[in-house]
């Protein structure tokens, strides 16, 4: 969604590149660049004009730290304002101190609210609780009905006692799910309410009813991040005829501009908490405003993908795996590289995957043209063949390689590249292993074959004078430093650290007689 506002940034920040210190003139252009790109990101022109005007006062002052570049200072000022705009810290869920806690959802008509409710339910559920979804939309028809298919997908209980399509009273559905709630100890009930075709004045009036009957905990306002400025419009006129206090962004995976995302928390003075970005029930997450800005900004979102890959991947499975890969015996097979492609692919699409990691943004381009069918056909080439040849890869001889590309359908050269690019890979990584010390299976010259090289080739005579005058060669040898050759000596470690140098910008961050501005 923010693809085009982070080039029309980065095109800003190029310009910056290279000069030494930042004048008046470079301020007022780059502010003006970034000025046009959130406009044409369908931004709200009153917040436009507060960042920009935040940008030049900050980028004017003495805050920022001497050592770094002008790019740089202008990336943190950004950086810094996006998180401001975007609501600042990270809004947690409230829970009432008496269960249940009651969530009401309310937003326009088609905005994704009824699926949110799955969703909603879901992470929930996967936080511990027991969550009650609760069909009170009684006015869209079916709408009843694809709350339950959604919630049974979620695997969470829905309650609905009335057909809807018209027919029953939302505010008593809401009144009556409280006790079912109490009653069957669901500790957390969300009320899904009808939507609005814009602001109607009836439906309006059904959401405060509902309000008051059930006095919720929290009320959450779905927007579709799609919608733009209609979407802030919208949240401000339910704000004063309802109130609500906290926001949920929709459709964040779509390609729309994505001004809503960056107007609706300074116009609404409400916090953004919560994200869905893509169809799927698992595509849904906790909003934190300093991450959603470094993705704007092309600099990733490795805490967002560091939890997706604790929630996916198996500890023990990969704690196995990796042992099995330092221990330089070449015990690591397909089977285990195939199990750990296929956790990668349950954290979500590559693209979604790579677009997460720092410095990816200048290479959207091939990230956008990741064939996914490559892994479906990785599988089928390892499924094809038999155990023993996914254990020891190097079994697989001409006739082998052809029988696996016809059972695959594939070619002999996928197989012939497939194999290569795996032996390829555990070399490197076994080479890396065993230059670490401290890693399982790190090459390490045993003091034991030290000893008996001593021992065998410098015998030790029984004369003193003899002893006295032996050769250098009968000392030890000294343990080498070098990765992969040794465990090093106090002296080669102190020798290391007076030899270390940091690079220049980081000598003044650390440098005590530094007294610049911080």
């Amino acid at each position: 969604m923010f693809d085009t506002l982070s080039d029309r940034l980065s095109a800003a920040f190029r310009n910056l590149r290279g000069k030494t210190r930042l004048t008046d003139a470079d301020i007022d252009a780059t502010a003006r660049e970034i000025r046009l790109a959130l406009l044409e990101a369908d931004v709200n022109l009153t917040v436009v004009k507060e960042f920009v005007a935040n940008l030049r006062e900050r980028a004017r002052g003495a805050e920022i730290h001497a050592a770094l570049n002008p790019a740089q200072q202008i990336v943190k000022i950004v950086n810094d304002e996006l998180v401001d705009i975007l609501g600042g810290q990270t809004r947690q869920l409230r829970f009432a101190k008496r269960p249940p806690t009651v969530i009401m959802l309310a937003g326009l008509q088609g905005s994704g609210k009824t699926t949110l409710a799955g969703k909603l339910g879901k992470w929930l559920k996967e936080q511990g609780h027991s969550p009650l979804l609760v069909a009170a939309d009684l006015q869209r028809p079916n709408a009843v009905n694809q709350l339950q298919v959604v919630g049974d997908r979620a695997g969470v209980h829905v309650f609905a006692p009335e057909p809807g399509n018209g027919v029953g009273d939302p505010v008593q559905v809401a009144r009556d799910s409280i006790l079912q709630a109490m009653s069957k100890l669901y500790d957390v009930v969300i009320v899904d309410t009808a939507g609005r075709l814009g602001v109607d004045a009836e439906l309006m009036q059904q959401a405060a009813d509902i309000r008051d009957a059930v006095n919720p905990t929290e009320i959450l306002f779905v927007v579709d991040a799609m919608i733009g400025q209609d979407a802030v419009n919208t949240a401000q006129a339910f704000a004063d005829g309802v109130g609500f206090d906290g926001v949920v962004l929709s459709k964040l995976d779509g390609d729309a501009r994505g001004g809503a995302a960056l107007s609706i928390a300074r116009v609404t003075g409400k916090p953004i908490m919560f994200a869905s970005n893509g169809e799927g029930l698992a595509d849904f997450d906790a909003f934190h405003p300093d991450r959603m800005a470094s993705r704007i900004l092309g600099m990733g979102d490795v805490l967002t993908l560091i939890e997706q890959a604790e929630k996916t991947f198996d500890a023990e499975q990969s704690a196995k795996a990796a042992q099995k890969l330092m221990s330089g015996k070449d015990e690591f097979g397909l089977d285990d590289f195939l199990q750990q492609m296929q956790a990668v692919r349950r954290m979500g699409p590559l693209s979604k995957i790579l677009g997460m990691m720092p410095g990816m943004g200048q290479m959207k381009d091939q990230i956008n043209n990741i064939d996914e069918r490559e892994i479906d056909r990785i599988e089928a080439i390892i499924y094809s063949m038999t155990p023993a040849e996914r254990t020891n890869p190097k079994i697989l001889d001409g006739s082998r390689r052809a029988r696996i590309a016809a059972g695959s359908g594939t070619k002999v050269s996928d197989v012939n590249s497939l194999v290569n690019r795996f032996f390829d890979a555990r070399k490197m990584m076994q080479s890396l292993a065993g230059g670490m010390p401290g890693m399982p299976g790190a090459r390490r010259p045993a003091a034991k074959q030290q000893a008996k090289k001593k021992k065998g080739n410098h015998k030790v005579s029984g004369n003193p004078a003899k002893r006295s005058g032996a050769p250098a060669a009968a000392q030890p040898p000294a343990a080498s430093a070098a990765f992969g050759q040794g465990v090093p000596t106090e002296a080669d470690l102190a020798k290391a650290v007076g030899e270390f140098q940091l690079p220049p910008e980081l000598q003044q961050l650390f440098n005590p007689k530094n007294t610049g501005p911080r």
